[in-house]
């Protein structure tokens, strides 16, 4: 067992949940500041990130102590908690969206939704890769597993890039209505993707 491997696994854990706190709070504050609803939802997801990270940081302290035992009741509860969360940000986004239509909304700028996300797309890129690496070293399911399912975020930060690029660009009426409806979608996933984990299932991300 290579305990340097699981120590860096574990500050990587570490990095993501500091990581989307400030990326949460930065987000919701210039999402609500800009009525962008797209960065706020973003903002909101990164917090949810940040309930799951804690659980992946459990479960490399599980792993590291006995490669082979079963998911702690701790993870399970964070699984389920964080899939919850999901599924109550899916429904508030789809809330925003209907009142957004409803009132002809349109966000102040978008210029900080584009700063944003490339910021997150190069730090989500940078943490799916190392800890895809680490846990090919180490042989671990549950970390390559944790690395594939990173994509997720990838592909969240690269809805938002789009969404307030072309409202920033083109000012395209519709623009953030698009970019949280993508949002919607893959939390969505995101929230089934935990109860299946609680469930004991593989995490089905590596597959999309």
């Amino acid at each position: 067992m290579d305990k340097g491997l699981y120590k860096q696994a574990y500050r990587l854990s570490l990095f993501t949940i500091f990581y989307n706190t400030v990326e949460g709070i930065i987000s919701m504050i210039l999402g609500y500041k800009d009525e962008t609803l797209t960065l706020f939802g973003f903002g909101v997801d990164s917090f949810i990130e940040v309930m799951s990270g804690i659980g992946i940081a459990m479960m490399i302290v599980r792993i590291r102590q006995n490669p082979d035992s079963p998911t702690s009741t701790f993870e399970i509860r964070a699984l389920k908690i964080t899939g919850t969360a999901f599924y109550l940000l899916s429904a508030g986004l789809i809330a925003g969206i209907i009142s957004n239509i409803i009132n002809h909304h349109k966000p102040e700028a978008t210029f900080w939704g584009v700063i944003i996300s490339l910021v997150s797309i190069l730090v989500m890129v940078w943490l799916m890769n190392s800890k895809k690496g680490i846990g090919k070293k180490l042989q671990s399911a549950p970390i390559i597993a944790d690395a594939s399912c990173t994509r997720i975020c990838v592909y969240m930060s690269l809805v938002l890039l789009a969404s307030s690029l072309v409202y920033e660009l083109t000012g395209f009426a519709y623009a953030d209505i698009i970019g949280t409806a993508g949002l919607i979608y893959f939390s969505i996933s995101e929230g089934k993707e935990a109860f299946e984990k609680a469930k004991g299932k593989e995490c089905s991300c590596v597959d999309h």
